[in-house]
């Protein structure tokens, strides 16, 4: 590293004013900034919080807590293909990993090469460093879309997320919707036959097969499963369900690595344990409403009324916008309180939009959405109320 350091150090004169690639500054510092601490520090006068990780260390945290996931699910892309094939392989396979491979990483080359791309443009344009916020972006994006949709719509959903999702407001620390989610929205209502079906979840799966997740299943049923076995509408039971043994996104199969995914954001203090808790409770929650009004005869008809809570959480991409989309610093609420309203919210929302709307069978993404919007102002009055109690003692 120290021989990487000296090159730096050395052509960096150049793009520093006056040298002759001075056009090229926030290129080169973002490079720089991001393999070593950047040399600049807090002034020594005053009230400063100071501390040894910067924005780039915390996006990148947040990168190793998506690796779970993304490991997983190239294990399951390959899985999940090879089993429409008639092949039934061991999930741990170097033969799942390699077809995994194959459709999960051009996705997130192109992710990253588009939008990185689109970032420094942006910053040469309007001479500011390099956002680092799409270092997380670059690799959610590609985990939020089904393993069968083309690069194309990768690469414009990826300039979609950064330009109208973020750049707009004023780029990192300044957007109002969660970026990674733009993307997906803006392909769900763009090209909803590639994000919607079941023929989407699997990768080259074979003709005639059917790759209907549980999420779907659950919501075409039409008559209550016998004895109680939920399972034969799922296909799958609970634990290969927790697991991540099903079709899906590339990331949102396997909410025990989303538990892991998690942890990680916990033990670093990066991710708000507040919320992840608050829309797991806001899902039960809500799901344990639908129960109680089920059994009083209301929606008695509807299946998915009937349906036992919990399953709300190990079904569909719940576990994954939990974790990581809602959690999104910027977008969520900042306030403490504010916080367990959001995530409750997010939980009761999604539940909603799963069993009341057909036309979007998952809910997740619009609930965070929602909530998003909904973010300032929960802060707003959670601020007021505290202004309120505190002239009140006064």
């Amino acid at each position: 590293m120290k021989l990487i350091k000296d090159f730096l150090d050395r052509i960096k004169p150049n793009f520093q004013e006056g040298g002759s690639l001075n056009k090229l500054h926030s290129t080169f510092d973002a490079l720089e900034t991001f393999l070593f601490v950047p040399g600049h520090t807090a002034p020594s006068k005053g009230a400063h919080i100071r501390d040894g990780i910067d924005l780039k260390r915390t996006m990148f945290t947040v990168v190793i807590a998506m690796l779970p996931v993304f490991i997983w699910g190239m294990f399951n892309v390959g899985y999940q293909h090879f089993l429409s094939m008639g092949e039934k392989t061991v999930f741990f396979s170097l033969q799942n990993l390699i077809f995994g491979a194959q459709v999960a990483l051009p996705m997130v080359i192109v992710s990253y090469s588009v939008g990185l791309g689109v970032e420094f443009a942006f910053a040469q344009f309007r001479k500011h460093p390099v956002n680092e916020g799409f270092l997380v972006t670059g690799l959610l994006i590609p985990l939020s879309l089904p393993p069968h949709v083309p690069l194309w719509m990768v690469g414009l959903a990826t300039i979609f997320a950064v330009v109208i999702g973020k750049e707009v407001f004023g780029g990192t620390g300044m957007n109002l919707l969660n970026p990674a989610l733009t993307a997906r929205v803006f392909l769900f209502f763009a090209f909803p036959t590639y994000m919607t079906g079941d023929t989407i979840w699997i990768a080259n799966q074979a003709d005639g097969y059917s790759g209907a997740t549980s999420l779907t299943n659950i919501a075409n049923a039409k008559s209550m499963p016998v004895d109680g076995n939920w399972a034969s509408i799922f296909r799958w039971d609970a634990m290969d369900m927790f697991f991540g043994f099903e079709p899906g996104s590339l990331g949102e199969t396997s909410v025990f690595m989303c538990l892991i995914g998690a942890l990680i954001l916990f033990a670093t203090g990066i991710g708000s344990w507040k919320i992840i808790v608050a829309t797991f409770l806001g899902g039960l929650l809500g799901g344990l409403i639908l129960n109680i009004m089920a059994n009083f005869g209301i929606g008695d008809a509807i299946v998915y009324m009937h349906m036992p809570a919990y399953y709300h959480l190990l079904i569909g991409g719940f576990a994954f916008g939990a974790v990581y989309m809602a959690t999104d610093p910027v977008s969520a609420a900042q306030t403490e309180r504010g916080k367990w309203i959001y995530g409750i919210g997010i939980g009761i929302v999604c539940i909603i939009i799963r069993v009341f709307n057909g036309a979007y069978p998952e809910g997740m993404m619009l609930a965070i959405l929602m909530m998003n919007v909904t973010a300032p102002i929960i802060d707003y009055y959670q601020v007021q109320g505290n202004i309120k109690r505190r002239l009140a003692r006064a």
